[in-house]
């Protein structure tokens, strides 16, 4: 089916150094990514190596400052390439934009002094960062996270003393393999305005990780609950006022659903290619299944899909990049990229019939994985209360 593979997407780039960061990140994907990708998400091999080439390429600090080690690229160059690289597999799409997300605090809040410590190592490549919001007793209720942060020590020379964080965070993107974990923790009164936000390297002592959990798709990507079992960090690791940690998490979700956004619409890419090698090659009824015009609406409706959620989430990107709110955007681009994505991945194994159905073929994986990219980064129901509040106003209280 060599001759019917995937073409590649026609893009509007802002920059002819733009232009040749696609084409490398699209030679790279096909030359070390799809080869071993079926094979190693169905032995759920985790693809540090991967994680490792791509950060000597300089893709894991695209949107980053240049002055500490990131690509100085705008977010409409950056969430490309992360459509290429899900597009290839998406435990590696989602883990570059997992990585952006945990440096975001540091790169937007952090002071001066802590940018130029920390930044080069996670931007450089060769760490791999997780973020840690989430826990077992609060997903979509973030605020009322129960992870504690208690102050010790500190004097009045301006030693700001240490931290120690007891409590577990659940649905950890790289949990138990990351470098760094950008945490969110109570170091206050209840509610939102009582959190706090620390940078804790992956070796602390008192940081663990369970086992990672038995999931329908992504094999390839450990998602685990981390322990804190009194890890002490410096005051220097805190991101950010005291009470900030909230406002710089949801300050990151917004930008890292536009992440998760991307990666849907790759995905949902590979599953058209993948559709459409197809039924151009079977026949029935001595023709291609691609003559008949049921398949052929199908392969439209998922074209249009797929190009409507493209231009959502660069059209969040560019207001972004313009310094605009673009919240609302992101939310919108979040919702229809990845109900698209389950859909077009849901079309692509009825494309194929009972061949969608085995693991002969992508197919069948990619449906998998898409359903994940509805839930996390917030939950779709979620997106949907954001748009509200954003569209009609906040709701009223009795």
């Amino acid at each position: 089916m060599s001759q019917h593979g995937p073409q590649p997407v026609v893009r509007h780039l802002p920059t002819e150094e733009a232009r040749d960061l696609l084409a490398l990140t699209r030679d790279l994907a096909q030359r070390e990514i799809v080869p071993a990708a079926a094979a190693e998400e169905d032995a759920g091999h985790f693809p540090r190596e991967t994680f490792a080439l791509i950060g000597e390429t300089g893709l894991l600090g695209l949107p980053y400052a240049e002055e500490h080690g990131g690509g100085g690229q705008p977010y409409e160059v950056y969430l490309q390439v992360l459509e290429e690289l899900a597009a290839a597999r998406l435990t590696i799409g989602l883990g570059v934009s997992v990585h952006t997300l945990a440096c975001h605090a540091l790169a937007h809040f952090g002071a001066k002094e802590q940018r130029a410590e920390h930044l080069p190592a996670m931007l450089g490549g060769s760490l791999l960062g997780a973020y840690c919001l989430s826990e077992p007793a609060a997903g979509s209720d973030a605020a009322s996270l129960r992870t504690r942060a208690v102050r010790t020590g500190g004097g009045a020379d301006g030693d700001g003393g240490n931290w120690t964080i007891d409590g577990t965070k659940a649905w950890i993107t790289h949990g138990g393999v990351a470098d760094f974990y950008t945490v969110l923790a109570r170091s206050g009164g209840d509610g939102a305005r009582g959190i706090s936000a620390y940078l804790v390297p992956g070796d602390a002592p008192g940081l663990s990780a369970a086992a990672p959990e038995r999931k329908m798709g992504m094999k390839g990507s450990p998602t685990a609950q981390v322990h804190f079992d009194g890890v002490t960090v410096p005051d220097s690791r805190r991101i950010g006022e005291e009470g900030q940690g909230f406002a710089i998490a949801l300050a990151a979700l917004d930008a890292g659903r536009l992440g998760i956004a991307a990666c849907a619409v790759g995905l949902a890419q590979a599953a058209l290619d993948a559709g459409l090698a197809y039924v151009k090659e079977r026949r029935q009824f001595a023709r291609p299944l691609a003559d008949f015009q049921g398949l052929r609406f199908m392969i439209a409706d998922m074209a249009t899909k797929i190009e409507a959620g493209r231009a959502l989430y660069l059209a969040a990107a560019r207001t972004r990049d313009a310094g605009l709110d673009f919240s609302r955007q992101a939310a919108m681009a979040k919702l229809f990229c990845t109900d698209a994505a389950m859909q077009v991945t849901t079309d692509a194994v009825q494309l194929l019939g009972g061949y969608g159905y085995t693991a002969d073929f992508p197919v069948e994986r990619y449906m998998r994985e898409a359903k994940v990219l509805q839930i996390v980064e917030g939950t779709n129901q979620i997106q949907r209360m954001v748009i509200a509040r954003h569209v009609a106003g906040p709701e009223s209280r009795s």
